[in-house]
């Protein structure tokens, strides 16, 4: 039982880990872009508002 929850731990981390170096890749500060994200997707309503919200389709110079 103690594997299965570090390889889902380390799952997890990798995920993480995997949105933070996708934003630099896209010019995107990680912490900055995530922070943008998590506050814009509680609204968002389609495709287009949830498409907005990835690294390669916002403004490097978002608002903090």
């Amino acid at each position: 039982m103690a594997v299965q929850r570090h390889a889902q731990g380390r799952h997890r981390q990798c995920a993480i880990y995997s949105l933070g170096e996708t934003a630099k890749a896209n010019g995107q500060e990680p912490y900055t872009w995530l922070r943008h994200v998590l506050e814009r997707l509680p609204h968002a309503q389609s495709i287009e508002d949830y498409e907005a919200l990835l690294p390669w389709n916002c403004s490097p110079e978002m608002p903090r």
